[in-house]
């Protein structure tokens, strides 16, 4: 298993080399578009028509990127309460498990909508009103979230399942402060 858990530790490197700059690049874009489409419309008074909707398309890039960190960082909102009721460190251990377990089976399910949602975009040819971008670009920030979500819960589950069988090993040996 720490093979496996070795191997995903160099795709979440990759992974976040990737993300990190993309995500820097699309807050700098959205930022630039807000300031020039205030200033246009308060200073020129010229509206910049359109400006809203690539907001839009960059805006669900951003969000989904986003909750794919906060899902790798597991920092994502959750509610533990199990520690608060027992002591026991192997019942937690196991409810840690059960609770990555459904949150997987939770993902695959939204793998699956958002394909769903992704390929009808796609087949209806649906774009924006002005640039005529088709919907399907902001679409798929909903599938590849989703599968990022997926490979997260499953490096989760791992370690998790790894730490119930080796009591004394890290929760969550493929995060470091190296990798953030």
């Amino acid at each position: 298993m720490s093979k496996l858990l070795a191997l995903i530790a160099t795709i979440d490197a990759v992974l976040v080399f990737l993300i990190k700059p993309v995500l820097g690049l699309i807050s700098a874009a959205i930022a630039f578009m807000l300031a020039l489409g205030i200033f246009t419309r308060a200073v020129l008074d010229a509206p910049l028509f359109g400006l809203e909707e690539l907001i839009l398309v960059v805006a669900m890039w951003i969000y989904m990127l986003g909750a794919v960190l906060a899902s790798r960082e597991r920092s994502h909102l959750s509610a533990d309460f199990v520690q608060v009721v027992c002591s026991n460190p192997k019942m937690i251990q196991v409810m840690r498990l059960l609770s990555t377990l459904i949150s997987l089976l939770m993902a695959v399910m939204f793998v699956t909508w958002s394909y769903d949602l992704l390929q009808w975009g796609i087949n209806k040819g649906q774009a924006t009103p002005v640039f005529q971008l088709p919907w399907y670009i902001s679409q798929s920030s909903l599938f590849v979230a989703a599968l990022l979500f997926c490979f997260y819960l499953i490096r989760d589950l791992l370690a998790d399942l790894n730490t119930l069988l080796h009591p004394g090993t890290l929760p969550h040996p493929v995060i470091s402060e190296d990798n953030c």
